[in-house]
Parts: C-alpha cells; sequence; structure tokens
C-alpha cells in the first residue's frame, strides 16, 4: 500500500530540526515521523508531505525530496506553496490550495498516486480534504489537538474574539478542522476521552451528531520509540551527554544537593504546559525541596541564570515569572536550567537521571495525549503527568495505576504527587515501563492504523468539500459564527 502523511505546517528532516525549540515542531511532529517509519518498516511505501521552504533561517527544508538514514520505503518531499518563506501555522491557510494543486501535479508527474492520506492537525486535514476533492483519494484525520478547547481556555469572550482570533486565526482554523471532518474516512483519536471530550465540543456537535454522514473513530493510542527511549544499561550513555549534565548541575545546584535525586520538566516553554504552577509546588512544599531537585528544560538557552533575553515574547514572559518564584522563595540552588538539543539526548539525559532514582513531570492545564511521559516511562522515570486529558487513561486503567496523575490547577496537589512518586520510585518505575511494553509502541500504533485502513473500502464518503470551505460559502469563516458561540455562553447549541 501507498500511504501519505500530509503536514504542511513544522517540517521533517533527517535530523529532526528544531524539534521542541519552535510551537510547530512539536509532537505532532514525532508521531507523524514514528509511524510513517512503523508503517515503512511493514513493508509499505510512505511519504512525509510538506512544504518545501527556501528560507535562511531553516536552511535545511530546503531539498524537495529527503530520507531517513536506514528505512527503506520512506521519502520526506516537500512541496512548493505560494511562498517558500517558513510560516508559522497559524498562517499557513491561504497556501493550502496551491500546495495541494502541487502535491496532485508531483505524483500526476510520477505516473501514479497514492492509495490512501493521512491528515495532521487542522492545516494537514483540511489539505486532505482539498486533496480528496481533486483525485477522489480517501484520508484519514489525526487533529492531535483541536481549537475549540484552545478558545475555551484562552477565556475568550465577545469584547476581546478579535484581538484572540487576530493570533491564533482560530475563524480559519475551526473551519479547516470542521471541513477536515466532514469529509474524513476515518478519524484518529489517541484515547477515548479525546473523541468523547473533543469532538463532542458545541462547535462541532453539528458534525459528530450527523446521522446523514457518521463520522467513523478509531481509537489507537500513539507509542514510545524504545530503541531510542530504552532503559540505562551498561554503557548506553553518552559520555559527552553525561559530562554535561554534571556540568549543569554542579553550576547550578548547591553542593549539599548535588547528589539529591531531580524532578524533571522537559516540555518546551508554553503557557498550556503550566511551568509556573510546577514550580510554584516546588516552592511551597520544604519536604519536596528536602527530597528532590528540580531541572527544566530550556532548550536553546546556555545559562538561564545569566541570560535568556533573547527568547520569544512567550518564552520571556514564562521564564520572569519562573524566575520572580524562584527569588520570593530563595530558590536559587535547587533548580537548574538545561539545553537538551534532540531525541537522542533527551533520551541520554532520562537514562542518566534513572541512575539518580528522578522522576519526570508535566503538569500541563491539558494534554490531549501525553507522549512525552511514555518516552520517560519507556526509560525507567516514574511519570507524574497532568489528569486532564489523555493522561488519565495511560496512567490508570482498571484500578491499576502506571504513574501519578495530579490536578494541574492545584499546586498543592502537584506537589503531593511529586512526593508521592519519589518515595515509591521502584513501583511507579516498574510500573510505568510494564505500560509502556504492554500498550504503547509505534509499531503497535502502526498496525492498528493500517488494519483501520485496510477495512475502509465499503465505508468510503462521497466528498463534500463545499460544503463549508469553498466560496462563496464563507459562513464558518467570518467571525460571527464564533460570536455566537460565545454570545450564547458557550453551553447552548450554536
Amino acid at each position: 500500500m501507498h500511504i501519505i502523511f500530509v503536514n504542511p505546517q513544522g517540517n521533517f528532516d533527517n535530523n529532526d530540526s528544531y524539534w521542541t525549540m519552535h510551537p510547530d515542531f512539536g509532537g505532532q511532529l514525532v508521531y507523524v515521523k514514528e509511524i510513517a517509519i512503523a508503517m515503512a518498516n511493514l513493508g509499505h511505501k510512505v511519504d512525509i508531505i510538506t512544504r518545501y521552504i527556501d528560507d535562511p533561517n531553516f536552511p535545511e527544508f530546503k531539498g524537495e525530496i529527503e530520507y531517513y538514514s536506514g528505512i527503506d520505503n520512506l521519502r520526506i518531499v516537500r512541496i512548493k506553496s505560494k511562498t517558500n518563506d517558513f510560516l508559522n501555522k497559524e498562517l499557513l491557510w491561504n497556501q493550502l490550495d496551491t500546495w495541494t494543486y502541487n502535491i496532485v501535479n508531483f505524483y500526476d508527474k510520477e505516473g501514479s498516486f497514492p492509495d490512501f492520506m493521512t491528515g495532521h492537525y487542522g492545516d494537514g486535514g483540511v489539505a486532505c480534504a482539498m486533496l480528496k476533492a481533486k483525485t477522489t483519494i480517501p484520508y484519514s484525520f489525526t487533529g492531535h489537538s483541536l481549537g475549540a478547547q484552545k478558545l475555551d481556555k484562552l477565556d475568550t469572550n465577545i469584547d476581546n474574539i478579535e484581538e484572540i482570533d487576530d493570533k491564533y486565526h482560530f475563524s480559519e482554523r475551526i473551519l479547516a478542522e470542521r471541513t477536515a471532518m466532514y469529509n474524513s474516512d476515518l478519524i484518529f483519536v489517541s484515547t477515548q476521552q479525546e473523541k468523547d471530550e473533543q469532538y463532542s465540543h458545541k462547535l462541532y456537535t453539528d458534525i459528530t451528531n450527523s446521522f446523514h454522514n457518521p463520522l467513523k473513530f478509531v481509537v489507537t493510542p500513539p507509542g514510545a520509540n524504545t530503541k531510542v527511549f530504552e532503559p540505562f544499561a551498561g554503557n548506553n550513555i553518552s559520555k559527552g551527554i553525561e559530562n554535561f549534565i554534571e556540568s549543569i548541575i554542579n553550576r547550578d545546584i548547591r553542593k549539599g544537593r548535588i547528589n539529591l535525586p531531580f524532578i524533571i520538566s522537559a516540555s518546551r516553554l508554553d503557557s498550556k504546559k503550566n511551568h509556573i504552577g510546577l514550580v510554584k509546588a516546588f516552592a511551597i512544599n520544604k519536604e519536596l525541596q528536602e527530597t528532590a531537585n528540580l531541572l527544566i528544560s530550556v532548550r536553546g538557552i546556555e545559562n538561564a541564570f545569566e541570560d535568556y533575553q533573547n527568547e520569544s515574547p512567550d518564552e520571556l514572559i514564562i521564564l520572569d515569572q519562573i524566575f520572580d518564584v524562584i527569588r520570593e522563595y530563595e530558590l536559587f540552588g535547587k533548580i537548574a536550567f538545561i539545553s537538551i538539543n534532540s531525541q537522542t539526548e533527551l533520551a541520554d539525559t532520562y537514562r542518566y537521571m534513572t541512575k539518580r532514582k528522578s522522576i519526570f513531570t508535566l503538569t500541563a492545564l491539558y494534554e490531549p495525549f501525553g507522549l512525552a511521559p511514555i518516552e520517560a516511562m519507556s526509560t525507567g522515570l516514574p511519570a507524574v503527568v497532568t489528569q486532564y486529558g489523555g493522561p488519565s487513561e495511560v496512567l490508570y486503567e482498571n484500578g491499576e495505576e502506571f504513574g501519578v496523575l495530579v490536578d494541574a490547577f492545584d499546586e498543592e496537589d502537584i506537589s503531593k504527587g511529586l512526593l508521592k512518586a519519589l518515595k515509591n520510585y521502584e513501583f511507579y518505575k516498574s510500573q510505568g515501563m510494564k505500560r509502556v511494553k504492554e500498550k504503547y509502541t509505534w509499531e503497535v500504533t502502526a498496525k492498528k492504523y493500517l488494519e483501520a485502513i485496510e477495512n475502509l473500502e465499503e465505508n468510503y464518503k462521497e466528498v463534500s468539500i463545499n460544503k463549508f470551505f469553498e466560496k462563496p460559502s464563507r459562513k464558518y469563516l467570518d467571525r460571527t459564527f464564533l460570536r455566537n458561540y460565545l454570545i450564547k455562553n458557550k453551553y447552548e447549541e450554536v
């Protein structure tokens, strides 16, 4: 089978450039790459379709075709759109029509078309709908996170909708998501909770509850690359990384605390990840401070205690808040900052930290699935993770705990959860590793994708993209749709 992954945002290359450094280079790229590799290893022909970029700030993405080292049957194919500049995901919407026509032309010149498409995030999903209208090729949609939830979490109201929409382009995003859902042949979700909570939002329910156009959901959790995120064994930690970590510890941590375990936060600096809640939880609990140090990943910052002013405005706000807490509670010498620049460095860091009986934490306000905890658990780190979103299914099932779930809005609950994991280290270590091995590997994910795709033929849906997307029907593109939703206090049907 020939399958393509349609991903206009971010980009892919053999070196995983910029992963975690930029909001567009997050977990979605890991997800796509790993499933694509797993499918290719199972004998299928796979292309990752992304944008061609000719931008001096992103020189890695100029080649039209690239390959992952040692992987047969898999290509990265970069297709031109209206502009070759790198664009943040919020600005991609008017690029997609040209981009999808150029994708069709690419395969037309090759002399054969894919059997199936899989679109990721709202932009990849609507691009698949546009491609289906042009080619009749069926597709699946994987939303990862949907715009309506973010719209709500930003406390959007009738007075600030224009300002927020100008920044995040919710009008276009929610339109794209609705179009992607309506025309999809399959929708892949990571957890049952994702289906029940995200897709039942009132901005989508007229589509998800449609009797005439029923949506087919498939629950397929992602996994960890267990070859990269393997447990510590002998000499499987890079000596260079080990020396680097120890130099950071000696630089930032007081001498009397150097041998304590660490609480590791390895998510990008984003308000949704709730770094400030974690630091406050550490600050208010003396027992926690006596038990462990805190290690925060800040990619691209050599020494946060000396200078971090080159970061983006949003990241500066977060770092300023963190340092306000550090000063208020006199946490100097108890917190370290480290720049981790690749998956291999991250895996080495995790393995090193298991020798110190450290733990991983992700205290996001909401996490659609939570791939990062699974990767940490795979190496042997116990995980303390937000209870809001997919992690509630990953870390708990049928009365059995595989990690510690915490209320990310309650700093006392976070601190208690961190202590619980530190005090029951071996239990949560073994439980986490068992959970990953049994349920969360990329080969398992890829096989579930393929099984659903192979069973699709009898359920193929005719495309009806005109209903939402193309001019002159722009009912859902202007802000009236969002305004009506907000005016009705988010509780009544739109």
